[in-house]
């Protein structure tokens, strides 16, 4: 079991960056792939970016990449999403989540275990 908390949501303007963080408690922090999803208004919750366990391996969907960074510092149990050059598209709320398992896609819900209660990341024009 792992309980994820995320934090650094807020209201930017275009343009401007911000660092999501997403705290993890319970089991070995270094035994979870961690992924960020968000949701906006009336959409499907989306893939945003996942890490492996050591950290070496990212994944980005095609709205992330260029733009967000993922990573992690195991020793802190926490993992981190960088944007940069916000875009009012990517206004959405923002989940943090954890998978157990080897071998699952990244880019898909099921692949999760454990999920946070999400960051309200709110872009203006």
């Amino acid at each position: 079991q792992v309980q994820l908390v995320e934090s650094g949501g807020g209201l930017v303007q275009a343009g401007d960056s911000l660092r999501l963080s997403c705290a993890a408690s319970g089991r070995a922090f270094s035994l979870y792939t961690m992924g960020w999803f968000r949701q906006a208004p009336g959409k499907e919750r989306e893939f945003v970016s996942a890490i492996g366990r050591s950290g070496t391996n990212t994944l980005y969907a095609d709205s992330a990449k260029g733009r967000f960074t993922i990573s992690r510092d195991n020793a802190k149990s926490t993992v981190y999403l960088q944007m940069n050059s916000l875009k009012p598209e990517d206004t959405a709320v923002y989940y943090c989540t954890a998978d157990q398992r080897l071998g699952n896609d990244w880019r898909t819900r099921a692949a999760y275990d454990y999920w946070g209660q999400g960051t309200q990341v709110t872009v203006s024009s």
